[in-house]
């Protein structure tokens, strides 16, 4: 298949998306599109089998059925500023290829994350790792970055003499926060890039990572719109359920089984209303 251009992502490329106070992200390049996932998962069936589905319906059955390996087949790679304490979060998703500025050979520069007033909030009693949305009140939230500023200033300060004195830098570095920003280079196939955005965008992730997942988003829609649309429908507005759930959903059900018909009115194609029909049946038969 020759290559093609995608007039909607080129158009993206290397501009900087502004994310937080200092930070961006930038879409460096990419590789594939729709069609390459398309391409990817009609090896498997061989020669002949355009004719069995349209793409947009066969990307919807392999995002539907979980068949990733030819989302695999799409790569990204963005240029992202970020503060140091988010850059932690995100290397725990270790299926990318990451180059890291790296302050044992440059300088870093002084710049530090300070959190907007309206986003400072107490810690939640609900989730243990996450805010509340009680309201702080102004003198509190002044104080706290107060004192965030306070500490940047001092610590950068102090890292300056140190490097003055001529120690070593990989050691200058070790004394500051993790507000502090850094870059780096993150190049991520479609598949995990999807993982990465349904944890990422979700309501329950810190905001300071949200806001990056959600610009990067825009970008990997632009480049795949039809595996963007199943990603969405099957993964971030879609539900799982365990077996006492089931049993739940069993009761109340009580022998509830639409026709395709009217399944498709509701704007499901006529193998997804089958499918729905089949698993309706399932969970009346448990």
């Amino acid at each position: 298949m020759p290559h093609e251009i995608n007039k909607k992502a080129e158009a993206l490329l290397d501009k900087e998306f502004k994310v937080l106070d200092h930070g961006f992200v930038r879409l460096v390049d990419y590789m594939g599109s729709d069609d390459a996932i398309v391409q990817a998962a009609r090896v498997s069936y061989g020669a002949g089998t355009k004719k069995v589905s349209e793409d947009r319906g066969l990307i919807r059955y392999l995002m539907r059925h979980r068949h990733t390996t030819p989302l695999e087949m799409v790569e990204f790679k963005f240029h992202v500023k970020l503060p140091i304490f988010v850059a932690r979060q995100w290397i725990r998703h270790r299926s990318a290829n990451v180059n890291e500025y790296s302050g044992r050979y440059s300088v870093m520069k002084e710049e530090f994350y300070l959190p907007q007033p309206e986003d400072i909030r107490f810690q939640s009693t609900v989730n243990k790792q996450g805010r509340s949305k009680d309201e702080v009140p102004d003198d509190l939230k002044q104080k706290f970055i107060g004192q965030l500023k306070e500490t940047n200033r001092k610590s950068y300060d102090q890292y300056q003499e140190i490097l003055e004195t001529g120690l070593a830098r990989e050691l200058a570095r070790i004394n500051l926060p993790i507000s502090l920003y850094t870059e780096w280079y993150w190049k991520i196939d479609l598949h995990n890039l999807f993982h990465f955005l349904a944890l990422r965008m979700d309501d329950h992730a810190q905001k300071e990572i949200r806001v990056y997942a959600e610009v990067m988003a825009d970008m990997v829609k632009a480049v795949c719109p039809v595996a963007f649309e199943a990603f969405m429908d099957y993964r971030v507005n879609a539900f799982s359920f365990s077996g006492t759930e089931v049993n739940v959903l069993k009761e109340q059900l009580d022998g509830f089984l639409p026709e395709v018909e009217e399944l498709e009115k509701q704007g499901l194609s006529k193998r997804e209303a089958r499918e729905f029909r089949r698993k309706l049946r399932k969970i009346q038969k448990i």
